[in-house]
């Protein structure tokens, strides 16, 4: 059963599984897109996450024609969406600068077909423009209405620190939310940004939350991946790159644990894989990819997956991600940590 949990540190109400809609436009048609809408709204499911890139707008299009046959739908569903990256080839046509994103989110609103979106995103740190410029903007954008609340994507934990303490400083909207990738194959967050996060009040919402698929078992060791998935179209595609993942011995261990449970509870490897992310500190919704009503219903059910302490420990523990020695390692977080009691 879905849960629904505060979007981070705000007082609006999401469904700890988030819809994404990356594939609209593109690995789904228009007609696949309006039946897994459908499907997630029906599941009780009310978040509702696309970018202005996704399908060079297409999706955030998609969107708003279906938001505007569905009009129950325009008062449930908590829609975001984000802005930094080029939707032109111009200079000023990328980036957090004020004249770039004032474009970016009038665009996103005509598109998306609404007068407010409920959460803007920025898609990722810009090396360039100054941040009190970036959380200027979101604060007006706030103060007239275009948002109700904003939040990062792919920021370091220095960089959500920055940002959160600059609003605070000038007395501007807070951001409430940070997209990172995280998963069980993925989990180098742990070390700063899951930290900086709680920090703040900040909510997750985790990205690419079965490792590319990796996590749902479809891929088999020492065979390239073929057919009709994104990994078998393209091997080398992104960070999920079929050949380093199959070379590290850690995937397969992984992959073998999440199975080994699954198949304890007559589920799918994706439920388990995903309801252990869903249970992280932090974490307030886990956004979800699907081509499809099937894939998308297989992973819904992981709302009804409950792992056991000793399953959780089990997959915490094989999916531990390295670090060296310092300044993450058992050592090194020794020497932050203090007992209340004194002595080391």
């Amino acid at each position: 059963m879905m849960q629904y949990r505060t979007l981070g540190n705000s007082g609006a109400v999401v469904s700890n599984y988030a819809l994404g809609t990356m594939t609209f436009g593109a690995e789904a048609t228009e007609e696949m897109s309006y039946a897994i809408l459908d499907s997630y709204v029906a599941a009780g499911g009310n978040f509702i996450d696309t970018a202005d890139v996704y399908s060079a707008g297409a999706s955030e299009e998609i969107i708003g024609r279906w938001l505007a046959q569905r009009s129950d739908a325009q008062d449930r569903v908590v829609l975001a969406t984000k802005g930094r990256f080029p939707m032109g080839g111009a200079p000023n046509d990328v980036g957090t600068s004020r004249r770039h994103l004032a474009r970016a989110l009038d665009d996103s609103l005509r598109r998306l077909g609404v007068e407010q979106i409920d959460l803007y995103q920025m898609h990722a740190w810009d090396p360039i423009t100054p941040l009190e410029e970036t959380l200027r903007f979101l604060h007006d954008a706030v103060s007239s209405g275009k948002i109700a609340y904003y939040g990062f994507s792919n920021f370091l934990g220095w960089q959500l620190t920055k940002a959160v303490h600059l609003a605070k400083a000038h007395g501007w909207s807070a951001p409430v939310t940070l997209q990172p990738q995280y998963s069980l194959l993925v989990r180098e967050i742990e070390s700063e940004i899951v930290p900086a996060s709680l920090d703040a009040g900040i909510g997750l919402l985790p990205w690419s939350p079965l490792g590319g698929g990796w996590l749902s078992g479809k891929y088999k060791r020492d065979e390239p991946p073929a057919g009709a998935t994104r990994l078998g179209e393209n091997p080398t595609r992104g960070m999920e790159a079929w050949q380093a993942r199959n070379d590290d011995p850690r995937t397969w261990d992984v992959i073998g644990t999440v199975e080994k449970i699954a198949a304890d509870h007559g589920v799918s490897a994706s439920q388990v894989a995903l309801a252990w992310l869903a249970d992280q500190v932090a974490v307030t919704s886990v956004i979800l990819g699907a081509r499809t009503t099937e894939q998308l219903a297989d992973n819904l059910a992981a709302a009804d997956v409950k792992l056991s302490d000793e399953e959780t420990r089990r997959l915490t523990e094989i999916s531990q991600p390295r670090v060296g020695v310092y300044p993450y390692g058992p050592m090194a977080q020794e020497q932050r940590s203090r007992k209340i009691e004194g002595g080391r």
